[in-house]
């Protein structure tokens, strides 16, 4: 039975993939008009599915969906974007090298095949008075800070009158100050009557932005509840069926010798830009040193310099005493550096299986005579970072997409923890992580400090940055504008810097 309350009524909606994968089963999902919704789960809890279902990206098994009481069956994201559907993606979908205006252009285009270039601009203009969006029409969209790229976004939805807004880890990105922005105009946005569903997993913003939230687990409905009712541990035992502990145990650390060092670090892009700035630094034994930042100020350029993956163009690497400049990823890993990427697309082939994935940072100890593979030691490895990384995954011979990415994560960071290096290069290692997932890989790199080994821990999670690093640098457009211990930095000191602020 329809109602005039929900703006969106998702009842019963199964999801069973052509190779018998069940994502969903029998979820029901009800928001109300003129709410901020949140909605929580475990990686692969099917969170994503039912949005993709809502926003006509692919179709339920099963299942009713009724928008403003209107029972509606989408053949794309077309037929949602008509039915007052908008969806912003946690990887943007904006053309790179057009401006700003264009960009809304062809948003509008797609609804109003006459529209015109100034149509676009005028409505711009008055969403923007009304919510504080404000936008540089004329510059183009690489070019802009991360934060702004997600205002045109949300624009764009706007844009062509979205009823229903999606947000898809919204804040992923972004600094403090920008996240304080964003959710004020998500205020604004729900005032005006717009109905908002926000994907998260940072439950302190479930709390702060929602007014109800809905719980998913392994593919099936925890409840829906009034977020001002319920406290964060209560989510958090909803969503895996434990207690989570939040503040974790940290010994003070006991640096020792110092093991991996830069030296006036340059590095040059692909495109002739020069994205590391002259970076120096050491890294001791029994330490982590924290690198937070926005995305996209040099990290991946900075931390694949340092694994040999990229090549310096100006300044030294120093390794164990000696200098590894002109050496290789796989020199540098045979001298006790590994390396764990910021994107599991990187790091991992989806299409193999978890053996596979595991040999290919462990094919040193698993080369036998005349260079051939010795599965039966590569499945030795395995099974050892599945016991010890309490990895769930169907068998050792699943192809790695069919883990949740909690799970894939942990087989990026326990293939490194096998090899027994002295230096770890870890990027965003819980990025997009439950609280689950996210609890245990901190801890497993609190316990590799703690045995000696040295850490740089570059992520965009400043509560991970403040919670594990002994000492800790802010990067900004490729320099470190600040290194301190992290008691000696509050949030909004950390974000004034993190957007370009020198002490």
């Amino acid at each position: 039975m329809a109602s005039n309350e929900y703006a969106v009524e998702m009842r019963g909606i199964v999801k069973v993939y052509p190779d018998g994968v069940v994502a969903l089963k029998g979820v029901d999902f009800l928001v109300k008009r003129g709410e901020i919704h949140g909605l929580l789960g475990e990686n692969g809890a099917g969170k994503t599915t039912l949005m993709r279902i809502l926003y006509g990206e692919i179709k339920p098994t099963r299942g009713e969906i009724r928008v403003f009481g209107r029972r509606v069956s989408f053949r794309g994201p077309w037929d949602a974007i008509r039915q007052g559907i908008g969806m912003v993606y946690q990887h943007f979908t904006l053309v790179p090298a057009f401006t700003v205006k264009e960009n809304l252009y062809l948003s509008l285009l797609s609804v109003n095949p006459k529209a015109r270039l100034g149509d676009a601009v005028s409505k711009a203009d008055k969403i923007a008075e009304e919510t504080g969006l404000r936008i540089p029409y004329d510059e183009i969209v690489e070019e802009l800070p991360i934060g702004v790229q997600q205002r045109v976004e949300i624009i764009k939805a706007l844009l062509r009158d979205a009823k229903i807004l999606i947000l898809d880890e919204p804040t992923s990105v972004l600094t403090p100050i920008e996240v304080r922005d964003l959710f004020k105009a998500l205020r604004k946005l729900r005032d005006m009557g717009i109905t908002i569903i926000f994907i998260t997993h940072k439950l302190k913003e479930v709390k702060e932005i929602t007014d109800r939230v809905t719980v998913l687990r392994k593919g099936k409905l925890v409840g829906t509840v009034e977020t001002g009712k319920v406290d964060v541990k209560t989510l958090a035992r909803m969503m895996v069926q434990r207690e989570v502990v939040f503040k974790i145990e940290k010994k003070p650390a006991k640096p020792g010798e110092v093991v991996l060092e830069a030296k006036d670090i340059h590095v040059i892009d692909e495109e002739g830009v020069e994205r590391v700035k002259g970076i120096s630094f050491q890294l001791r034994k029994g330490e982590i040193l924290g690198v937070a930042g926005v995305q996209g100020n040099g990290q991946r350029e900075l931390a694949e310099a340092l694994a040999g993956i990229r090549r310096v163009s100006k300044g030294r690497i120093i390794l164990g005493g000696k200098d590894i400049t002109g050496y290789n990823a796989y020199q540098r890993y045979m001298k006790g550096l590994a390396y764990v990427p910021d994107s599991r697309g990187t790091g991992l082939v989806p299409d193999m299986n978890l053996v596979e994935n595991t040999a290919l940072t462990n094919l040193y100890r698993i080369l036998g005579w005349a260079r051939r593979i010795k599965w039966d030691r590569a499945v030795e490895i395995t099974s050892r970072v599945i016991r010890e990384l309490e990895v769930v995954a169907p068998s050792l011979y699943a192809p790695i997409k069919h883990l949740s990415g909690g799970n894939q994560q942990k087989i990026m960071v326990g293939r490194e923890i096998v090899r027994e290096p002295d230096v770890f290069i870890v990027a965003e290692p819980t990025q997009g992580l439950d609280v689950a997932a996210t609890e245990f890989i901190r801890k497993t790199l609190l316990r590799l400090r703690d045995n000696g080994k040295a850490i740089l821990l570059i992520s965009t999670d400043l509560d991970e940055v403040l919670q594990l690093s002994d000492r800790l640098a802010v990067i900004y457009e490729g320099q470190f504008l600040a290194m301190g211990r992290p008691e000696e930095f509050t949030i909004e000191k950390l974000g004034l810097i993190m957007g370009g602020v020198r002490e």
